[in-house]
């Protein structure tokens, strides 16, 4: 893999690559790879959103009566970000605004990005600092498509998503990749969503009012992946006709439809002041068997 640093710790290794800052490979003490190794139907692993998630309305970021043109999820999965760390349980890594961002995105900003693996598995940490002097406008977003089945052998239908919480919301669901109005009926019963690949046959799940911040990714007589985040208010689920199934803990969504308001006005955005800081990060523990606690 090309300009990429691996983490060790008690068995279990990681792999970032520069690109994007983007875990690229997740395996535990037995050479399990629990991470989507990239196929041409989707050839992503775990990329970073920023500093938009999901798609705006035309591909157009509005800015003050200017338009700026930027794609679904913004363009940081597509940058090359600068080391800062690269030790042999953690790295960590930034990108800061340059002329380039400044065409899609007219605004400082930078994106530190810090992975660090133990015996309490990959944790992986995010900050956006604002070194500007006006207000910074940003949505940020987690993508990581795990492994579905998560060992060969076992059966994609086995699967479930057991959140740490009931789920009584409804949920929400794209139309064209933009927000659909209204709420739709949600999958998951109790604490359970049984996983079948019909689920995503309409695009991603939205769950805009998780009660729960950690779920549990399993399948009977495997292993189970724990995964907690803070700083991320909503979760997506998304799959397509593939071996991987993404869990995506998200601050901001795509433009609802019809919307073609300022960025300001952007529903689910974060908005820093000159000098701010915002925080957010994900855990990932792998388990041996999916019935440990």
């Amino acid at each position: 893999m090309h300009d990429s640093h691996t983490i060790t710790a008690d068995g279990s290794a990681a792999t970032i690559a520069a690109h994007g800052a983007e875990l690229c490979s997740l395996r535990g003490a037995d050479g399990t790879e629990y991470l989507w190794q990239a196929a041409p139907i989707w050839p992503r692993h775990a990329p970073i959103l920023f500093p938009i998630v999901g798609r705006l309305n035309g591909d157009v970021l509005r800015v003050g009566g200017q338009n700026f043109r930027m794609g679904q999820h913004g363009f940081a999965r597509d940058r090359e970000f600068a080391w800062l760390d690269r030790g042999p349980a953690g790295c960590r890594l930034e990108l800061r605004d340059d002329a380039e961002t400044r065409r899609q995105f007219p605004f400082t900003f930078r994106l530190m990005v810090s992975y660090a693996i133990g015996s309490g598995g990959l944790s992986l940490e995010l900050v956006v600092e604002n070194p500007g002097q006006e207000s910074l406008p940003a949505s940020l977003g987690l993508h990581p498509a795990f492994a579905w089945p998560l060992r060969p052998g076992l059966a994609k239908q086995d699967h479930t998503i057991v959140f740490a919480e009931p789920e009584p919301h409804p949920v929400r669901r794209l139309a064209g990749g933009l927000l659909r109005p209204e709420p739709a009926p949600s999958p998951i019963t109790g604490r359970t969503l049984a996983l079948a690949e019909s689920l995503f046959a309409d695009d991603a799940i939205i769950l805009d009012r998780p009660v729960s911040r950690s779920v549990r990714y399993s399948a009977p007589g495997g292993p189970a992946l724990d995964l907690a985040w803070h700083g991320f208010p909503l979760l997506g689920l998304w799959s397509k006709p593939a071996d991987f199934c993404c869990i995506e803990p998200w601050h901001g969504h795509a433009d609802p439809l019809g919307f073609s308001g300022d960025v300001f006005a952007k529903p689910g955005m974060i908005h820093l002041p000159a000098g701010g800081q915002f925080r957010a990060g994900l855990t990932v523990s792998i388990k041996n068997h999916s019935d440990d606690d």
